[in-house]
């Protein structure tokens, strides 16, 4: 108990210091050496770019995040990953919450590892595309707050069997915001984030159906003088993992493009990256991309009731997207340019002959992986915190371009 009051004491000194840190002119030298917290270093807060001196985010009490979710209920549990528990509340002024509390971790010291690395991620970002942090807490454990998307996940809405099957409007739109997101976090964002868990339990919806990223527990810091860089262990879900992630742990902006063409193919044909039978949506898709036979990759619950033109668009960046050499993918930028309405240039991006040649590669048997609560094999998802990973696994990936 003493233990974990002095560890709650420290990261209250270094909160404190840290927005304080915003309102003075100190030099570094000081700055680094007040407060230390043993194996981590001080967290910079976002910064309002109306008012350089105000941090965009505040330290909630444990009090109010209780009376909020009616005590942490088991009824307002809305997610829960490898190393998170989210719930929803909402707060004595009426604003309604998701309170992201940090309970997985086997050690404090990994439980606090992980609050900052997510907190560092995303106390930078300010987009409309991103989940919003209202702020943090760190009494009686450690919790990030966001801002509730009353929608739920693009996941929930896709694949409910329960509800009607979202339109093609809203599935293009979603489409196009989620890539604005991650346009403005590769190349926008003060500090430019890989963001390594992209799918479609990990995108929700506010109201009014608009994206917001969320859930960047595997998020990671991409200086600007940096090609790439590797990481270990191996993070993430399968389906969405490019290759040369999950042979060799390199990540870079490519590795999110490769997971969002396989979103792009989620939402335009309502197919789970692998479903319950481990049948591969890129395997599935990729002959009718080759054949140019792009209607029979939308979701039959939509019938005609689809922009035959915009198809055109989400196919053609999605079958960009997920080719297997990272050099030969667009980046955000080049795919956000093709949904809103780019030019669709079949030399630019054609594919060269060794690579089209090229044979599958992939694994078969996901015996070996762990299976979570949906019953589907994973990779140490310790950044997920959805309600269900009802999107993942993937049999085999393969080098897909238009011919």
């Amino acid at each position: 108990m003493r233990q974990l009051y002095t560890r709650s004491s420290s990261l209250k000194r270094l909160f404190s210091f840290a927005i304080g840190r915003s309102r003075s002119s100190k030099g570094d030298s000081e700055a680094e050496n007040a407060y230390p917290v043993h194996g981590i270093n001080p967290v910079e807060p976002a910064i309002d770019a109306k008012s350089p001196l105000k941090p965009t985010w505040r330290c909630f009490s444990y009090d109010d995040l209780h009376k909020a979710t009616d005590g942490f209920h088991k009824d307002n549990l809305v997610g829960r990953g490898g190393y998170a528990e989210v719930y929803r509340g909402v707060m004595a002024d009426g604003l309604p919450i998701a309170v992201k509390s940090m309970t997985g971790a086997a050690t404090d010291e990994q439980r606090e590892k992980d609050f900052l690395t997510e907190l560092g991620a995303v106390s930078h970002v300010q987009h409309p595309n991103v989940s919003a942090l209202l702020g943090y807490c760190v009494d009686c454990g450690l919790h990030l707050i966001f801002e509730f998307s009353s929608r739920g996940s693009v996941s929930s809405n896709l694949h409910d069997k329960n509800s009607p099957p979202l339109a093609w409007r809203l599935r293009h739109n979603i489409a196009v915001g989620a890539a604005r997101g991650f346009h403005y976090l590769h190349k926008e964002c003060q500090r430019r984030i890989i963001h390594r868990d992209i799918k479609s339990s990990n995108i929700l919806l506010t109201s009014n159906f608009e994206p917001q990223i969320s859930d960047f527990g595997l998020a990671r810091w991409l200086p600007a003088e940096w090609t790439h860089r590797a990481v270990a262990p191996i993070e993430g879900t399968f389906g969405c993992l490019a290759p040369e992630y999950f042979m060799h742990g390199i990540v870079d902006e490519k590795t999110d493009v490769f997971a969002f063409g396989v979103f792009l193919l989620e939402i335009i044909s309502g197919r789970k990256p692998v479903d319950g039978s481990h049948k591969s949506l890129l395997s599935w898709a990729r002959s009718y991309l080759d054949d140019g036979n792009i209607q029979m990759l939308v979701d039959p619950r939509l019938g005609e009731d689809f922009d035959m033109r915009q198809l055109k668009r989400l196919t053609f960046a999605a079958s960009l997207c997920i080719r297997r050499t990272a050099s030969l993918r667009p980046s955000m930028t080049e795919v956000l340019e093709l949904l809103e309405g780019g030019e669709i240039s079949q030399d630019r991006w054609k594919m060269p002959k060794e690579e089209d040649e090229e044979d599958f590669w992939g694994f078969d048997d996901l015996d070996e992986y762990d299976y979570n609560e949906c019953g589907t094999p994973s990779i140490s998802s310790t950044g997920s915190s959805q309600m269900c990973y009802n999107n993942i696994n993937n049999v085999k990936l393969s080098p897909t371009g238009l011919q």
